[in-house]
Formats: C-alpha cells, structure tokens, sequence
C-alpha cells in the first residue's frame, strides 16, 4: 500500500494548503492511508513562543477538523490523527493528557532539539561538532526507549548541518539504529529534502552512510513525505526513487505504523 504517516497543516506556520487540500490530493496521489502529525504544540512553563509549530489553543481545531475530513472521506482513504513530538522529558506528562483527552491514533517522534526548543538549537542547523552529535543520540535513544512514538522521523537529520559522515557520524548512527531495531521502532526515509538537494546540488539526504548502517543493524524503514505541501502527493517521482534506493539497500520495509490502544 502507499501510505504516509507524516503531514503538516498550516497550523505550524511553514507549511501550505488547507486541510481537505491535503486529502484531495492523497487521494489524487494513490494513498490509501493519510496520516497527519503536524507539529505538536508544548504547555511551556516559560513565556517562550515557538514559531514552527502550532499553539496549544489550535489543537481542538485540528482534531475536530480532521475527524470531519475523516468522515467524510472514509470511502476514498484512511485518515489518521497524529502528532510529530520531541523528546521534552519535563513536559512528557502534558503530552500525555492531549493524547488521551483527543484520542490521538499515533505520535512520530522528531528529534528537533534536546529537551526543549526555548534553549536550545535546532539540531538540523546546529549539529556541527561532536558534542551536539551526542546529544543528538543521547534524545534519540531516550526518546524512543519511552514508548510512546511509534516511528523516529529523519533519523539521519543530524547531516543536515554536520560537515561529513566521519567516524564520530559512524558511531552514533550504529548506537541509534541497533535502539531502533531492538525496540522495533521503524525508521523514517525521510522525502521532504530530495528536492531541495536536487535544486542546490547538496550532498544526497536521506544520507546514504546512515542508511547502510540501518540495513546492517537489521533496522525496519518506512518511506515518510513529511508533507508541507499538498502538492507534494501529486507526483510520485521521489516517492518511486525511495522505493528503488531502499530496494537497492536491501532494508526490511514496512508501509503501516501501529496506532495507539486509546486511539476514538
């Protein structure tokens, strides 16, 4: 089946099309289960305003926006109610209670920052020594080991910044992936960035050196859109060359994700 599990709403303030124009276009695409999981908002304790996610106060709008989406279209496609979260471990309780309070299907878990955005930097613009490479496994792991995210978003993003797969990139990877493999996470080939290294002429990402890594560990891959656009549905040309590259990979691949027990 063509799936995706990863998609953003306008909510987070960087991403383009109305709600329905998502699902218009999955089912354009050839979806057969749409899964959004914008940005989830977070109850600072802080006057801290995050600019690339929703607010707590959107929430309800999102949820009830998607279950009339759902309704509506239960004939044509499968549509899943989701969160994309980090590992913020003080504020983890919160969280909790908008998934139960909503009945949320699923959460993905995108390791952005370490413990907080109000502190600390974006890891796919920051992660440039090898003390960042370390906190970066340091949440991965952690986070994953919660339970409560049923995949790992772009789990190579730290090469978004980092300068080159050396052996410090090795090590980390290893440690994430074989986490991954033993809590049977799957790991997300991520499709938002093709185009944009195709355009500027950057180094190949979803990274290469940390894929073969995860086909080694014995890891599980998921192909994700992390969809901004709803267009990005509409054509299949970097949907079909993940498939080719993870094929050529010879990685274990899966096109669903399990959903939560409380899930309405």
């Amino acid at each position: 089946m063509k799936t995706n599990y990863h998609t953003h709403t306008t909510r987070c303030h960087h991403a383009t099309g109305s709600d329905e124009d998502y699902v218009k276009s999955a089912i354009k695409g050839g979806l057969h289960t749409l899964g959004f999981s914008d940005h989830t908002p977070w109850h600072y304790r802080t006057d801290y305003v995050a600019h690339m996610r929703m607010l707590p106060a959107d929430l309800p709008d999102y949820v009830e926006s998607l279950r009339d989406l759902r309704g509506k279209y239960k004939d044509q496609i499968d549509i899943k109610i989701g969160l994309e979260c980090e590992y913020f471990p003080n504020y983890l309780p919160w969280l909790k209670e908008q998934v139960a309070e909503y009945g949320l299907d699923y959460l993905i878990f995108g390791n952005h920052f370490y413990h907080t955005d109000e502190t600390f930097p974006y890891f796919g613009s920051h992660t440039d020594s090898r003390d960042m490479l370390d906190l970066y496994e340091e949440s991965a792991i952690e986070g994953m080991e919660t339970g409560l995210f049923c995949c790992l978003a772009h789990p190579d993003l730290f090469m978004r910044s980092y300068p080159r797969f050396d052996h410090h990139c090795t090590t980390i990877s290893r440690h994430i992936c074989r986490a991954a493999a033993r809590l049977n996470i799957p790991l997300e080939y991520n499709l938002n960035y093709m185009a944009f290294c195709d355009l500027k002429g950057l180094a190949p990402y979803p990274c290469p050196e940390f894929w073969h890594i995860a086909t080694n560990e014995g890891c599980t891959a998921i192909i994700g859109y992390d969809a901004h656009d709803n267009a990005d549905f509409e054509t299949a040309v970097y949907y079909n060359r993940a498939l080719e590259e993870l094929k050529l990979l010879g990685i274990r691949t899966t096109d669903t994700l399990p959903m939560r027990n409380n899930a309405k």
